[in-house]
């Protein structure tokens, strides 16, 4: 199968924003992910926010693991550091070139089958340590590269497309974010441009682990009946296993509501999602108080979206581990290694 690839000449008079790029600077290949897949809609969400941003897109380094949404960061800042790690093991690599490297900006994308369970234990050490970066989940309650099992963040009572019902708890990450210490937690909807962006940049301001949780539907195996994750409709009544590899395009779906309402979105396969957004009075700096809320919305059937904590007073790996402000990989030898009396002091001190 091949591609087209995109045309490097653009219209000159683009706008620019202020280090001088146009959006188009901020683009990546073409995807090659189904088309009205929701993970096109974040990228082009994380496109807008950096452009926005007057970010130097050499100057981002993105990070993932494996999976759909691991796929994702060759669709978008393609003149920026990447690295595609191995399932699961997203977070530990951006700790690594964190610490080695403080002054880029680390974007890691991951999924729900990459963090919330083969990864869990890494995202658990990443969030809790503090590790500076953006750390996007592009939810969307299955396994669609090998062909739409249920992930961890499945809805217990949910059915898959063959019609059997999860009977698994299911992990909330912006619950489990919260619990483990990051100091800026969001949610939202991929359909939902207008509060997504702004949570991006808010996201790339943010000193510390930044967590959105992005309910991302899957248009090949979560658009049935029974799903609470579905997006859009394969193709109407195929359900033969080979012609799974055909996904038909439909239009995007996109919800626009006032802060402090809830909007039910109806899927074209007549499942709802029902969006709470939250209000403008909402307080955002009390962690208890947002795990009690995100608790009590749950339990009424709602997702709530926008940006649900942030510490204003947050700090980072390297305040608590008290490094130098010059990045690590610009120190010379004589400076990381100070000899055996400096040495001698280190091991005098711990015994």
């Amino acid at each position: 199968m091949t591609y087209l690839a995109k045309p490097k000449l653009h219209h000159p008079d683009l706008p620019k924003n202020t280090v001088g790029h146009t959006r188009r600077d901020y683009e990546g290949r073409i995807s090659t992910l189904c088309a009205g897949c929701g993970h096109d809609s974040i990228s082009a969400a994380i496109i807008q926010a950096c452009w926005e941003t007057d970010i130097e897109p050499h100057r981002v380094a993105k990070l993932s693991g494996i999976g759909c949404s691991s796929k994702t960061p060759d669709y978008f800042l393609g003149n920026s550091h990447g690295f595609n790690s191995v399932h699961g093991r997203m977070p530990s690599v951006a700790t690594g070139a964190n610490l080695a490297n403080r002054d880029l900006l680390y974007l890691g994308v991951s999924g729900d089958g990459d963090s919330a369970s083969i990864g869990l234990g890494q995202f658990a050490h990443c969030m809790r340590r503090a590790v500076n970066m953006v750390y996007i989940v592009e939810n969307n309650g299955v396994y669609g590269l090998t062909k739409g099992q249920f992930s961890a963040t499945a809805d217990k009572g949910s059915k898959s497309k063959r019609g059997i019902a999860n009977s698994d708890e299911p992990i909330d990450m912006a619950s489990l974010a919260l619990q483990l210490g990051a100091s800026f937690v969001a949610r939202s909807f991929s359909g939902d441009k207008a509060q997504l962006v702004p949570l991006i940049k808010a996201a790339i301001e943010h000193k510390g682990a930044a967590f959105i949780d992005v309910v991302s539907p899957c248009v090949a195996f979560n658009n049935h009946s029974g799903s609470t994750k579905s997006y859009d409709y394969v193709r109407e009544h195929n359900e033969a296993v080979n012609r799974l590899d055909f996904i038909s395009g439909r239009d995007e779906i996109t919800a626009d509501y006032a802060p402090g309402t809830v909007t039910t979105v109806t899927q074209h396969d007549g499942s709802v999602l029902r969006l709470r957004k939250l209000a403008q009075d909402y307080d955002a700096t009390d962690r208890i108080k947002v795990m009690h809320y995100l608790q009590e919305r749950a339990a009424a059937g709602e997702v709530v979206t926008g940006l649900l904590y942030v510490d204003p007073e947050s700090s980072d790996l390297h305040e608590h581990l008290n490094t130098v402000d010059t990045p690590l990989n610009r120190l010379s030898e004589r400076e990381l290694c100070p000899g055996s009396v400096a040495l001698e002091k280190i091991n005098a001190a711990l015994r």
